[in-house]
C-alpha cells in the first residue's frame, strides 16, 4: 500500500450514518454525518444517506481511496430477494418477536447471543412468515456492503452473532442444518476479509475509484470499540442511542444478550440495552439538555428511582421483552427530572458491568466512553458515581474505527 493511501469507514448506526476517512497513520482526515430522514427500518434511507456524504468528500481524498470498510446496526435484518432488492422494511435491531420463543429455545442448546427473544431469529422467523422462505435474509452493514459490490452472498461474521453465528468454531448451530432457511442465511466471512471491489455501477455514481476495494467490517458498536485504542483493562461504553458495553475477555462468556466478539485476534465480549441517550430526546433538545445539566449536582442524588426505556422490553443487562419502563414521577423541575433520567441511565451501565463480571469478566479499571451521550459531563460524573470506576471520554467518531479495519484488511 502506497503510504499516500486513503481509506474509508462507512459507520451505519440508529439514527444516521457518518463516514470518516484515515490514512496509513490512522489520522483523521476527513468525517461527516447525517440523520435518517425517515428511520432505521428504512434501507433506501441508509442508501440516501450514504449517498450524501460521499459526495461530500473532497475529490482530492476520493481519488486516493484504495478500501472501504462498513459498520451496521448489529440486529437490524432485511428481507430481500436473490438479487438484493428489498422485499419490506427492515426488522430494527430493538424489536423482540417473542411469540417465536419456543421455536428459538428450539434451536439453541445453549445461551448466546442469538438464544434470546431479542437475537435475529425471532426478526428472521417473522420475515420468513411474511415472504417464504425463497428469499435472503441481511443485516444492516452485510446489506450495505452487497449494494456497493452488487453481490449479497456474504455475511461478516461480528454481524452475524444474534443470529446464532458460533465464531468459536465458525459455524451455525447444530440444529441449524435442518432447517429450510439455512440458504436464505450468508456466507460467513471474518471481519477484515476482502470482499470484492466496487461494483462499476456504484463506482460511477458515486465518483468512485473503481479499483475500490470493500473489506468485511464489523458492528457498529464494536467499531467504537476500535476507534478508542484500548488496553486489556479497559472497558469500553458506547453512549448512542443505546448503551454498549464491551471488554476484552480470555474466554467467550455465555449468557443471555452476551455477544462474543473475535476483535483484533482477542474475544471481546459485551452486551447493548435497548435505551440510552435516545430517551433523554423523547423529552428534552439538545440545547435544552446542555442547559438544564448545568444546573444538576452529581454528587447528590435526585430521590428518583426511573426506568427510562424508550417502550416494553430490555435485551441487556436484563433480557426480559415484558419489562415495562418506569419513567414516573415527573417532578414540576425539568433539571430534576433529567437528573433522575442520567442516573436510571447509570444504573442500567451499572447493572451491565455486574452482570460481566459475574459471567466470569474483570471489572474494568477505567470505562472510556464513546458517542453522543459521552459529551456530557454532567452525566459523566452520575456516571462515575453509580458505577463506581472512573471514567475517560474518547472523541473519535465509530467511522475512524470501521476504516481502521480497511486498513489492516489491506495489510
Amino acid at each position: 500500500m502506497l503510504n499516500n493511501s486513503l481509506v474509508l469507514g462507512i459507520d451505519l448506526g440508529t439514527s444516521g450514518v457518518r463516514i470518516a476517512i484515515i490514512n496509513v497513520k490512522k489520522k483523521i482526515l476527513f468525517t461527516s454525518s447525517t440523520k435518517y430522514s425517515k428511520g432505521l427500518e428504512i434501507s433506501g434511507d441508509w442508501i440516501n444517506s450514504l449517498k450524501t456524504l460521499i459526495q461530500q468528500i473532497p475529490r482530492d481524498l476520493k481519488e486516493k481511496l484504495v478500501s472501504c470498510s462498513v459498520a451496521g446496526t448489529s440486529g437490524t435484518l432485511l428481507a430481500c430477494n436473490r438479487d438484493g432488492v428489498p422485499l419490506g422494511k427492515a426488522l430494527p435491531y430493538f424489536l423482540p418477536f417473542s411469540e417465536y420463543s419456543y421455536e428459538i429455545r428450539n434451536l439453541f442448546t445453549k445461551e448466546c447471543a442469538g438464544s434470546s427473544v431479542s437475537g435475529s431469529v425471532g426478526r428472521a422467523l417473522k420475515l420468513l412468515a411474511l415472504y417464504g422462505n425463497e428469499i435472503i435474509l441481511r443485516h444492516q452493514a452485510d446489506w450495505i456492503s452487497g449494494w456497493l459490490i452488487n453481490n449479497w452472498e456474504y455475511g461478516e461474521e461480528g454481524n452475524n452473532i444474534r443470529m446464532g453465528w458460533e465464531i468459536s468454531n465458525s459455524s451455525w448451530p447444530e440444529n441449524f442444518q435442518n432447517l429450510k432457511w439455512l440458504k436464505c442465511l450468508p456466507k460467513i466471512i471474518p471481519s477484515g476479509q476482502i470482499m470484492g471491489n466496487v461494483c462499476t455501477k456504484k463506482a460511477d455514481e458515486l465518483s468512485l475509484p473503481k479499483n475500490l476495494k470493500v473489506i468485511a467490517g464489523t458492528t457498529d458498536s464494536n467499531a467504537g470499540v476500535l476507534a478508542t485504542f484500548p488496553n486489556k483493562n479497559d472497558g469500553i461504553t458506547i453512549l448512542g442511542s443505546t448503551i454498549v458495553i464491551k471488554k476484552f475477555v480470555n474466554n467467550p462468556l455465555e449468557g443471555k444478550g452476551i455477544s462474543n466478539h473475535k476483535l483484533l485476534g482477542n474475544w471481546l465480549s459485551g452486551g447493548a440495552s435497548n435505551t440510552g441517550a435516545s430517551i433523554l430526546l423523547d423529552f428534552f433538545n439538545l440545547e435544552y439538555i446542555a442547559e438544564l445539566s448545568k444546573q444538576i449536582n452529581p454528587n447528590k442524588s435526585s430521590g428518583l428511582n426511573l426506568l427510562p426505556l424508550s417502550s416494553q422490553g430490555e435485551r441487556f443487562p436484563i433480557d426480559d421483552p415484558n419489562l415495562q419502563p418506569k419513567l414516573d414521577p415527573r417532578p414540576v423541575s425539568d433539571s430534576l427530572y433529567l437528573h433522575a433520567l442520567f442516573e436510571g441511565l447509570a444504573k442500567i451501565e451499572a447493572r451491565g458491568w455486574q452482570k460481566l463480571n459475574e459471567l466470569g469478566a474483570d471489572l474494568p479499571r477505567q470505562i472510556i466512553t464513546i458517542g453522543g451521550g459521552a459529551k456530557n459531563i454532567t452525566w459523566k460524573k452520575i456516571r462515575e458515581r453509580e458505577i463506581g470506576i472512573p471514567i475517560k471520554i474518547c472523541n473519535t467518531p465509530p467511522a475512524a474505527g470501521v476504516a481502521s479495519i480497511a486498513l489492516q484488511g489491506l495489510l
